[in-house]
C-alpha cells in the first residue's frame, strides 16, 4: 500500500515531464526552441519533436507565403503631382533564427515591412512623372521597389516573393478639381455644340425660306400666266361671239352689267332714264302723281 503511494506521484510527475516535453511541429510551421530566452534549435520540418520541460519553449514561426497590406501613401512624382498609392505585399521567413532575433514576432515584422515598403515605394515613384506610373512602364517601377524592400528585408530573415500597386488615385482634392476641369470642358463642347446647331439651324431655316419664296414666285409666274391665257381664250371666245351676233353680245354684257351693278352692295346709282345703261328695260317713265 505504501508503495503505491510512493508510485502515484512518480508516474504523475513522470507523466507531466513527457507531456511538456513533446511538441508537434504542423506542416505550416517551423519551430526555435528557447532555452532561457536563448535559442538552441531550429526545426523546419514537420513532426513529433522533444524539449526539455519547464525549462525550453518553443516559438512557432508560419512557413507559408504570408501577405501583408500596408496603409494607403501619399507620393510625390517628379513633376510634383500628388498621388495616393495603396499597395500589398507578399513575403515568407527563410530565416527563422535572424527573424527571431531582429524583430521577435509577426506583428512587429509587419510594422517594420510596411515602414520599408512605404519609404520605398516614395524614394522610386518619387522619381518618376505621374504618366509614367499610371502606364505600363510602372511594372519596372514595381521591380525596383521589390529589390530594394528585399535588401533591407533580408537583415529580418524576411524574403519579400511580391510587391504591387492595388490602387493609384489622385487626393480628394486634385480629384474634385479634376472634375470640374472636366466639368467645364464638357460644359464649353456642350456650348459649341447647340452653336453649330443654331448655326445648322438659321442655316437650313434660310435655305427653306429661299425655296419657299422660289417656289411661291414660280407658282404666281405660272398662275399669272394661266390666268393670261385665260383670259385670252375668254377674249377670243368673246371677239367670236361678237362677230358673230353683235347685237346678242351686247346684251349678254348689258346683263353682266346690270348684275355687277344692281345686285348686292350698298352703291347707288342716279341716272337718267332714258340712259344708255337702262336701253335694254324697255321705256322707262317716271310716276306721275
Amino acid at each position: 500500500m505504501n508503495a503505491k503511494k510512493i508510485l502515484l506521484p512518480i508516474l504523475a510527475v513522470l507523466g507531466a515531464a513527457i507531456f511538456f516535453s513533446v511538441f508537434i511541429i504542423k506542416e505550416v510551421n517551423q519551430a526555435i526552441v528557447l532555452q532561457f530566452g536563448d535559442p538552441k534549435r531550429i526545426i523546419t520540418e514537420p513532426g513529433i519533436n522533444f524539449k526539455i520541460p519547464f525549462i525550453q519553449n518553443v516559438v512557432y514561426l508560419d512557413k507559408r507565403i504570408l501577405n501583408l497590406d500596408t496603409p494607403p501613401e501619399e507620393v510625390i512624382a517628379s513633376d510634383q503631382k500628388r498621388l495616393i498609392v495603396d499597395a500589398f505585399a507578399r513575403f515568407k521567413i527563410v530565416d527563422p533564427l535572424k527573424f527571431y532575433i531582429s524583430v521577435g514576432n509577426e506583428r512587429v515584422a509587419r510594422s517594420r515591412l510596411s515602414t520599408i515598403i512605404n519609404s520605398r515605394i516614395r524614394n522610386v515613384l518619387g522619381q518618376q512623372e505621374l504618366q509614367t506610373l499610371l502606364s505600363k512602364d510602372r511594372t519596372k517601377q514595381m521591380s525596383l521597389i521589390q529589390e530594394g524592400v528585399n535588401a533591407e528585408a533580408e537583415n529580418f530573415g524576411i524574403e519579400i516573393v511580391d510587391v504591387r500597386i492595388k490602387r493609384a488615385d489622385l487626393p480628394q482634392a486634385n480629384s474634385d478639381a479634376i472634375f470640374r476641369r472636366m466639368q467645364t470642358e464638357r460644359e464649353r463642347e456642350a456650348k459649341e455644340f447647340r452653336a453649330k446647331g443654331a448655326e445648322m439651324a438659321v442655316t437650313i431655316t434660310s435655305t427653306a425660306d429661299k425655296e419657299v419664296t422660289v417656289i411661291l414666285a414660280n407658282a404666281q409666274k405660272e398662275s399669272e400666266i394661266m390666268k393670261g391665257e385665260g383670259d385670252g381664250q375668254r377674249n377670243k371666245i368673246f371677239a367670236n361671239a361678237f362677230g358673230r351676233d353683235p347685237e346678242f353680245f351686247a346684251f349678254y354684257r348689258a346683263m353682266q352689267a346690270y348684275e355687277t351693278a344692281l345686285i348686292g352692295g350698298d352703291t347707288s346709282l342716279i341716272l337718267s332714264p332714258d340712259s344708255e345703261f337702262f336701253k335694254f328695260f324697255g321705256n322707262i317713265k317716271p310716276k306721275t302723281q
